[in-house]
């Protein structure tokens, strides 16, 4: 079996748990890092066992911390709310049924300091690792092991072979790409997992193209 012994031993973090605490951090850490922007409020949706034992296991504070970019090795994150409050983020916990996820999930609503808004579905499935189940409307089943692109664009003709022949000119190797899109010439979503990171230069010039609505370069430490 090809076991790594921190799957065994689970993540370096501030407990009390790999799923509820460290899991919770690292999954609103990856969600922020998806909307991509200053937010002013965000409201967490606690779905299945994280909206009943999420005070007791301090997911609450775990999944705040995460938003504000604190890792779950950080020794800061039990003062999440205190870091919140200085910072003048509102926010809000509720209890929220979701279809067809771990019992560990959670829906995040970000509201940009732009007038942005974007929801992010994800769970934390154990051992400090995640999902991420949906963006807004799209169907994503992000593991965040990888670094990806997450593209919102136009499904037009060329708008792919575009985007690869971008990546291609600047030697970034795609390990796998997802297309989801809601009808013939609609928005779609593009996720694209990569084997290094992807320069935001190169992102940058992905987010020039003509059908191209939003670039997220999302960075995951290998």
């Amino acid at each position: 079996m090809d076991i790594s012994i921190f799957q065994v031993l689970g993540p370096v973090m501030i407990g009390p748990s790999s799923s509820h605490t460290a899991g919770a951090a690292r999954l609103a850490r990856i969600c922020a890092m998806i909307f991509g922007e200053p937010f002013w409020k965000v409201t967490f949706g606690l779905h299945g066992s994280f909206a009943h034992t999420y005070k007791g296991h301090g997911t609450d504070t775990a999944l705040l911390a995460g938003v504000l970019g604190i890792r779950e090795d950080d020794e800061r994150l039990p003062q999440a709310r205190e870091i919140a409050q200085a910072r003048g983020l509102e926010y809000r916990f509720y209890l929220k049924e979701l279809d067809n996820v771990h019992e560990n999930s959670v829906m995040i609503t970000f509201y940009g300091c732009n007038g942005n808004q974007c929801r992010v579905v994800g769970s934390s499935i154990g051992g400090g690792e995640i999902e991420i189940c949906r963006v807004n409307s799209f169907e994503t089943q992000f593991r965040a092991q990888a670094p990806a692109l997450m593209i919102s664009h136009y499904d037009h003709k060329g708008v792919i072979s575009k985007i690869s022949g971008i990546l291609s000119d600047a030697d970034v190797n795609i390990a796998m790409m997802k297309l989801h899109r809601r009808s013939r010439g609609d928005v779609a979503f593009c996720l694209i997992e990569t084997d290094g990171q992807v320069p935001p230069s190169v992102a940058a010039n992905i987010q020039k193209l003509e059908d191209v609505l939003n670039v997220r370069n999302i960075e995951i430490a290998q």
